[in-house]
């Protein structure tokens, strides 16, 4: 509140949008709900003309509320709205760059490893594959007993999608995080984990390189079963790894500590670090033998995911740029209908579209976030068929995602284009004026060699003939008329002729300019041909020494031969670009009929989804839904997808 009282008293003060700078790496971190606060404090006159003076106002242009059905503990069907869809993307992207100066690392040539991302699918164990039914069971009844707790309470029954979407975060990562009654299993994720971790370090035992493993549950707590210390215990035990090179970033209790870890890790002393977001995902600058990241969970937003990269994926890492082809290997571990697949690609689609509303290249007009967050969990539909094994919400995200990599990469080509047909029209404009210029050099330089004198041994004559001097006056005359020209000229910013030296017209023009509110006043001198181009040396400004003065026309006529290679350069260059401007403006993008295969695809994702969840949210056949649904829902469809306008009494 303080900052934008200091905001708006900076702004009403000098009566604009403008008197501070926001400097951010992450300007939105999950949701473009996050933008309006942006417009708020740097854009309130413009907000104020599109009559927004409200988040509802803002709201009601560029975002659309869904309503997810849910099932309450009496088994009755609850409506809960929410922001989930965003529209008029582009026009979203194009307010945000207007207060934007947005540079990536690659565009400003910082030196860091690529991201080589491996999402890392893990099945079931028995244990899983049973609890899971238990998890669907409780969304739908809200039966706790399901789940082996004690019934749940008013307040908890309130967030129950919530505590089923908690169970299944916890389920995945390890079934002893749900009780104490399960044990070990071989194929559970951390022992995949470990297994994966065994390998990068026997790769690079030799350059002593380092990973990270990051969990934002079950992290470590001393004298206590934690997954960290589950995963050290595997390492130490199966894959003979010594404990002393394994540490936890909780470990460290002071800034001292945490500071000798971090060198560790530099060393390459320790060569495994777990931990999580909040301790290990900011400010830890331990890249140096970085070889490879451990996602054990998916956090909640894209910003915690590229912070957790960025330990690794960070300018000065050494190992990474020698031994391992300048990249880093990024591990997501995900257990199949679990909840980890979908979170990851939800992940995924947001981050490409935040990156993408950045770099102001965004072509889809509609966004969809998702139906997931950590306040309230996931809705009951998606959650059902995610944990049922239905892939049809895996195949939305990923067809999403291929969708607006394509609607971008068609924004680019027709930018492209527009830009390459700017640059032809002045290329050719550039290249015809070149050539003009060197054609008229050139009669300026032919007609130069034909009248030239020279004296017996070899000099060339500097025959001057200045107006108001005899015709055979000399150098010292020359020179002393034209520094008085120099002195008393007054042409008002026209050219003026004073004289003549091989047929050429000799020029003066009286330029003006002002300097700490002083008028300045200068004289130039300028040589022409038949050619109609003024040669000059020396910026046209006359030497003191009455020698020098009267041999300015003569050096500026020797230098047409450096400006004609410059001219045949320039032209030489017009040819080589100009060909390739024009297959560029006459070319056509090669990927619009699978950008259209693609959407087609997506429409029929979506109303499979919707098909298979409304008989759920009404208990009524699927025909029924069907034929209520068709007219209303065809139409939402073409309006999110197509952008097609309908008539005024249908909308």
């Amino acid at each position: 509140m303080n900052l934008l009282f200091a905001i708006r008293t900076i702004q009403e003060r000098i009566d604009a949008d403008m008197g501070a700078t926001f400097l951010s790496g992450t300007t939105i971190s999950n949701s473009l709900t996050e933008l309006y606060l942006l417009f708020k404090y740097l854009r309130p006159r413009a907000l104020e003309k599109q009559g927004i003076n409200c988040f509802d106002a803002w709201a009601a242009i560029y975002a659309r509320k869904t309503t997810d059905y849910e099932f309450s503990v009496a088994n009755n069907i609850v409506a809960k709205e929410r922001f989930r869809y965003f529209i008029k993307v582009p026009e979203l992207a194009q307010f945000y760059s207007e207060i934007t100066d947005y540079r990536t690392a690659k565009d400003i040539g910082i030196d860091r490893p690529e991201k080589n991302e491996i999402l890392y699918n893990i099945p079931p164990t028995p244990d899983q594959e049973e609890f899971i039914q238990n998890l669907m069971g409780f969304a739908k009844s809200g039966d706790a007993t399901l789940l082996g707790r004690l019934p749940l309470s008013k307040s908890e029954e309130k967030a129950k999608m919530l505590i089923a979407t908690d169970y299944a975060r916890k389920m995945s990562l390890d079934m002893r995080m749900v009780s104490g009654i399960y044990e070990d299993h071989p194929d559970n994720k951390a022992s995949h984990c470990a297994e994966n971790i065994a390998k990068y370090y026997n790769k690079f035992n030799a350059q002593k390189g380092t990973q990270f493993v990051f969990s934002d549950l079950g992290t470590y707590k001393p004298n206590e079963w934690n997954v960290y210390s589950e995963i050290k215990r595997k390492l130490v035990e199966d894959h003979g790894i010594p404990a002393n090179e394994i540490r936890f970033i909780q470990e460290a209790k002071t800034d001292n500590q945490r500071k000798a870890l971090i060198k560790g890790m530099n060393e390459g002393k320790i060569r495994v670090l777990f931990g999580s977001t909040s301790m290990l995902g900011t400010g830890v600058n331990a890249q140096k033998r970085a070889v490879a990241v451990h996602h054990l969970d998916t956090p909640w937003r894209p910003s915690d995911l590229a912070q957790r990269d960025g330990r690794a994926i960070r300018k000065g890492n050494e190992i990474a740029k020698h031994f391992a082809n300048n990249k880093v290997d990024v591990l997501i571990y995900a257990v199949e209908k679990s909840l980890d697949s979908y979170k990851f690609n939800l992940l995924f689609n947001k981050q490409l579209f935040i990156d993408q509303l950045k770099s102001n290249n965004l072509g889809k007009r509609t966004i969809d976030e998702g139906s997931m967050d950590e306040k309230s969990g996931m809705n009951f539909s998606e959650y059902v068929a995610i944990l049922s094994g239905n892939t049809d919400l895996l195949d939305k995200a990923r067809v999403e995602k291929q969708v607006a990599g394509l609607e971008s990469e068609k924004q680019a080509f027709t930018r492209s284009k527009y830009s390459a047909k700017a640059k032809l029209e002045d290329y050719t404009k550039e290249f015809d004026q070149a050539k003009s210029r060197l054609n008229r050099m050139t009669t300026d330089w032919d007609n130069l060699q034909k009248r030239i004198q020279k004296r017996q041994d070899g000099k060339i004559l500097n025959p001057v003939q200045l107006e108001g001097l005899p015709p055979n006056a000399n150098v010292k005359q020359i020179g002393t008329k034209l520094n008085e020209i120099a002195d008393k000229a007054r042409t008002g910013g026209d050219y003026q002729e004073i004289g003549s030296l091989y047929g050429f017209q000799l020029l003066v023009k009286t330029e003006m300019s002002e300097k700490d509110g002083v008028d300045i006043r200068v004289n130039r001198f300028f040589i022409q041909g038949e050619g109609n181009i003024k040669y000059n040396h020396n910026f046209g400004v006359i030497a003191k020494d009455p020698e020098t003065a009267s041999l300015n026309f003569l050096r500026a006529l020797e230098k047409i031969p450096p400006l004609m290679v410059k001219e045949q350069e320039s032209i030489a260059s017009y040819q080589k670009d100009i060909p390739v401007l024009q297959e560029v403006v006459n070319g056509t993008w090669t990927k619009e009929s699978r950008l259209s295969e693609l959407k087609t695809e997506l429409a029929s994702i979506e109303r499979k989804i919707q098909l298979s969840i409304e008989p759920e949210k009404k208990g009524e056949p699927a025909e029924q839904v069907e034929k209520k649904q068709e007219t209303p829902k065809v139409s939402e469809s073409i309006i999110r997808t197509k952008g097609v306008h309908l008539p005024r009494g249908i909308l």
